[in-house]
């Protein structure tokens, strides 16, 4: 009965989610598998502790102080008339196409890719069109820009570091795609900080390309993914337009709070990264010591194959205590880097599944 009253574009979807279940390692959600130092949690917990007071009072709706916190922490020249903030990089990009998608126009995406923009196109009417990666899941600058042309959409994604593949694009993809287009492009940067020495970021075109868009996260590198904060970096008219789209009062004192404490410790916060990329890049060599092809990661997190049935694989590893990702590619999974431990356990346990099948 109710599903009849559901908008018909919405029927026989499935919400976004990956399993939340309790085992020893759970390596799924690429989660910082570090928690905030000490010193830091406690400068939250004081952060948040002197807003309380003031908690009949509705927060900063444009989070303005915290903005300029981000922008200084972006570097790039920018200041917080260029940065817009939300609750998760996803609400980020659900503004995004709020204020520039939604019905008639089309936004466009490279897969396989992070798999909440074309439900988020969905949900705000925004037409959305998968035009494809290679089969080594990098993307050329001129296939890009040739679908982008033949396509014309409103919005087009690029993920770098892309979701769930880990690989970076050279910024002549970006630049090509702003050639190809007049609508907004918007890179999806949730990853930047563990990218490997040498990949540039988006942010050093924005000066020259107004259409261009930015999005990160504090949910990864920053530990901070139950506090919800994600972020971009654009036009100060992208920046304006926003605020026609977003809920008001859409960060709450203690996000807005939160969040602060945490980027005044910046430096203390990401020493992990650098542990973290350890574990990845161990990971990387163990798996295709196994035989097992693996793509070139930039993120926090590996994808490999040659697996076969990937889902047998995946409940073989879950009889285990190990939790990872089916991302729906046939013959892959993603796993997180965690911590030395749990990327032992992850290793050995594929290592004996392997065995048994073979």
């Amino acid at each position: 009965m109710i599903n009849e009253l559901l908008r018909p574009d919405l029927r026989g979807r499935t919400a976004y989610g990956a399993p939340e279940l309790d085992v020893p390692v759970r390596l799924n959600t690429n989660e910082n598998p570090y928690p905030l130092p000490e010193a830091v949690a406690a400068a939250v917990a004081k952060a948040v502790a002197a807003e309380l007071p003031h908690l009949h009072r509705y927060p900063d709706r444009d989070a303005a102080a915290l903005r300029a916190d981000l922008a200084a922490y972006l570097g790039h020249g920018l200041d917080a008339s260029r940065v817009w903030a939300a609750n998760g990089s996803n609400e980020v990009q659900q503004h995004l196409l709020q204020a520039f998608g939604g019905p008639g126009r089309t936004a466009l995406g490279f897969v396989p890719s992070y798999s909440m923009q074309p439900l988020l196109a969905a949900a705000t009417g925004t037409g959305w069109v998968a035009a494809h990666r290679a089969d080594d899941f990098t993307l050329d600058a001129a296939q890009a820009a040739a679908a982008v042309r033949a396509h014309r959409p409103d919005l087009v994604f690029l993920c770098s570091p892309n979701n769930p593949t880990g690989t970076a694009l050279d910024l002549s993809v970006v630049e090509a795609v702003l050639s190809a287009t007049s609508g907004l492009v918007v890179v999806d940067e949730a990853y930047a900080e563990f990218a490997r020495p040498g990949t540039r970021s988006a942010l050093t075109l924005l000066d020259r390309h107004p259409r261009l868009v930015v999005t990160r996260t504090m949910s990864k590198a920053f530990g901070f993914a139950g506090g919800r904060l994600g972020y971009l970096a654009a036009h100060p008219e992208v920046v304006d337009a926003l605020r026609l789209v977003r809920l008001p009062y859409h960060l709450s004192r203690l996000t807005q709070a939160a969040a602060r404490a945490v980027l005044a410790h910046a430096g203390e916060v990401l020493a992990a990264v650098a542990r973290i990329c350890a574990e990845r890049d161990r990971m990387v060599t163990r798996l295709r010591e196994m035989g097992l092809p693996v793509a070139d990661s930039d993120t926090n997190f590996v994808l490999f194959g040659g697996l076969g049935d990937q889902q047998e694989v995946w409940r073989a590893l879950l009889a285990r205590g190990v939790l990872v990702r089916d991302v729906g590619l046939p013959g892959w999974l993603r796993v997180t880097a965690g911590t030395p431990e749990e990327t032992e356990a992850f290793l050995s346990a594929l290592a004996q599944v392997l065995k048994e099948r073979a």
